[in-house]
């Protein structure tokens, strides 16, 4: 059986679907985390790369936050979607990684992977 809304605050709309995970805590991680992981790898400025992971994780716990503060979700659900957001985002980090580094994709240096075609044979 689904775990029930919370019912702390009267809604503006009736929902019926499954309280858990929260589908925004969890989309947003996957999205705003996945995408600062990538562009942070492709990044050379430390700073930079810090400045897209804070604000990715800013975003998400924000959008998070609002779902227990409007009470459509309990804490619990907020955590196990970002939880499995951010499972999500290291999931791509490493295997962003891996290619880098068996050069199947360009690196942050800017070195050419062995797939690309305008690379001279």
């Amino acid at each position: 059986m689904p775990a029930p809304r919370p019912e702390l605050v009267p809604h503006l709309v009736d929902v019926t679907s499954a309280s858990f995970p929260s589908g925004h805590a969890m989309n947003s991680s996957i999205v705003y985390l996945t995408l600062a992981v990538l562009l942070a790898r492709a990044e050379r400025k430390r700073e930079i790369q810090v400045y897209l992971i804070a604000i990715a994780i800013a975003l998400a716990l924000l959008i998070g936050f609002t779902r227990v503060y409007l009470g459509v979700h309990w804490p619990t659900d907020v955590l196990a979607g970002w939880s499995v957001g951010a499972i999500w985002a290291a999931l791509c980090s490493l295997i962003a990684k891996q290619l880098q580094s068996t050069r199947k994709i360009e690196g942050p240096n800017g070195e050419p992977s062995e797939l690309d075609p305008a690379q001279p044979e």
